[in-house]
């Protein structure tokens, strides 16, 4: 005798079901983890356009010591803050000239750009150290940054005394600002 009826396979409704639902409980995990990392790419461009105060400032401290980091930090704050600013970078200054020389990096934050509207004018701010301190007159060596965003854990882990705070809430912040 024949068999007439032939054994249907595939998967049922409820293991289709079953799958959906762990790849939607995937997605919803994963979606503010990796919103958070795009807004933090964005925000390291702030570590970049940082770059030629960094070099202004040290080189001028190599050459003059605190006395030409006090006229690098005033020639640089004289460039209007439009030439400074970028997509994701509203400003840039040398605050507290004099001492302790941070650079306060301000961001963009619009609409458009797509770091979050209430992360606009927050700040990171990099602060020059030599051998772990705040530059004096006599001091010398190289001049060593110290990043903090609204925490300057990785700073005070690597030995730097002269560190300011910025404003930026640290889960945006590169790694090194935190």
């Amino acid at each position: 005798m024949r068999n007439y009826y032939k054994k249907i396979q595939g998967f049922t409704l409820i293991e289709l079901m079953i799958v959906v639902a762990i790849i939607g409980i995937l997605a919803a995990v994963a979606l503010p983890a990796y919103q958070d990392f795009t807004v933090r790419a964005k925000i390291a461009e702030a570590v970049v356009a940082a770059a030629p105060g960094k070099e202004m400032l040290s080189e001028a401290f190599q050459a003059n010591g605190v006395g030409g980091m006090d006229a690098a930090a005033t020639v640089y704050n004289a460039v209007p803050a439009a030439q400074k600013a970028s997509k994701y970078v509203s400003d840039i200054q040398i605050t507290g000239a004099a001492t302790p020389w941070p650079i306060v990096v301000s961001i963009a934050a619009t609409a458009g750009n797509g770091i979050p509207t209430g992360l606009n004018g927050q700040t990171l701010v990099f602060s020059p150290n030599i051998q772990g301190a705040t530059p004096t007159a006599g001091a010398q060596g190289a001049v060593d940054w110290a990043c903090a965003s609204d925490s300057a854990s990785t700073a005070t882990a690597r030995g730097l005394a002269n560190r300011t705070l910025g404003t930026l809430p640290a889960k945006y912040a590169p790694a090194e600002c935190r």
